[in-house]
């Protein structure tokens, strides 16, 4: 991937704090939505960690699996211990005629809008019990049908927002309006070739633009492929190399095998029980890839701070400084940074002690143009004066 189009995927999303980033999980109705969004709500975290933070009933934070952070925690069994998270809100099932108000219409739309990325969650699985609003499978028609409805809402609001900009520089001259209003017109002449907004690379000035208007075609997409647990079990379908070559064809993100049937059974099962199942069928949950995925689709790390009396990931924006990592901590390491002492998760594992990290020359003092890479084991030192 080019380094422009890095910083598109970067800034698109560069709307609020990387705490607050957020999954929003989206396809038609009956092709595994909510079975996707319960099971992530039997993993929610408990809210105690994060006072600050209200979960609807919508919504569920659940754990990022880290084995790393697995590993910090075994050996420095701390009084508490907080794992990075993924916010996930479930999403109406979306139906064809949508974006004229169909079904829920704009109400869904207006949610879709509020995350900063999509699962898309698409169904391959047959069930004769489970009627599919199309009349049959078809998951290639069944993305397309998601994607039009997006693009359609996304050209109903730039074409609003172009008539609006225009009638008011009929009355005044303001050319950061006019800057936006060339910028609108580029992106409703995309969306009308039938593009995706997040598919075409754009100058920084640009996004600035796309960043206020939270189109929904901007947003990182992972899919999310529903199978049936023989399938699934196999690793195969004939409507995997279909949904593959739709995927490249429309940028190439992630697609992820998931079976909901299988991880719905497996969460009513012990821990022994699970593993029995998984090891006699050579199989094992999807949900893990499905949540590390999504994360790392809104571009999200973490920066461990570790001892005996508490392990915890922070989580930040990949390409976050030194400086500006601190500050998820508290405000005031950022304001008063100085410097942040930098060890690497595999030397510490390796090592065993920081006196031995630091003795081997590979406990490093970085400075406020540092870029923390996701699995840094930091502690800050600042100074804040009266």
């Amino acid at each position: 991937m080019s380094k422009k189009k890095e910083e598109v995927k970067e800034r698109v999303i560069l709307g609020r704090p990387s705490n607050n980033l957020r999954m929003g999980i989206v396809g038609l109705p009956n092709v595994g939505k909510s079975t996707l969004f319960n099971i992530l709500t039997r993993l929610n975290v408990p809210a105690e960690n994060y006072p600050f933070c209200t979960i609807e009933p919508n919504e569920a934070r659940v754990v990022v699996p880290d084995e790393r952070y697995d590993w910090l925690v075994d050996f420095h069994k701390p009084a508490s211990k907080v794992p990075a998270v993924l916010m996930c809100t479930d999403i109406a099932g979306i139906i064809r005629g949508a974006s004229k108000g169909e079904g829920l219409g704009n109400a869904f739309l207006s949610h879709i809008r509020a995350v900063d990325g999509i699962f898309h969650v698409i169904r391959i699985f047959e069930d004769a019990d489970v009627t599919h609003v199309e009349g049959g499978v078809d998951p290639v028609r069944d993305l397309q049908v998601i994607v039009d409805e997006l693009i359609l809402k996304d050209i109903e609001v730039a074409d609003g927002l172009v008539e609006q900009l225009d009638r008011h520089l009929k009355h005044v001259k303001d050319k950061i309006k006019q800057f936006e209003l060339e910028v609108l017109r580029k992106v409703a002449e995309v969306l009308k070739a039938n593009k995706q907004l997040r598919l075409v690379e754009w100058k920084a000035n640009e996004i600035e633009v796309l960043n206020q208007h939270q189109f929904l075609t901007a947003k990182p997409t992972v899919y999310i492929v529903n199978m049936s647990e023989p399938d699934y079990k196999k690793k195969g379908s004939k409507w995997l190399p279909k949904i593959k070559q739709w995927v490249d064809a429309n940028g190439g993100e992630s697609m992820v095998p998931f079976c909901g049937s299988l991880d719905s059974k497996l969460l009513e099962m012990s821990e022994e029980d699970i593993k029995k199942y998984c090891e006699e069928n050579k199989i094992q949950s999807g949900v893990p890839k499905v949540i590390k995925t999504g994360y790392h689709a809104l571009e999200l790390v973490h920066f461990f701070t570790c001892g005996s009396d508490e392990v915890k990931c922070w989580t930040i924006r990949k390409g976050t400084k030194a400086p500006q990592a601190a500050g998820v901590i508290h405000t005031d390491f950022e304001r008063g940074f100085i410097c942040a002492e930098v060890m690497k998760f595999e030397d510490f594992k390796e090592l065993k002690s920081e006196a031995s990290v630091k003795a081997a020359g590979k406990l490093k003092q970085e400075g406020k143009n540092y870029t923390v890479i996701d699995g840094d084991i930091i502690f800050f030192k600042f100074n804040v004066s009266k």
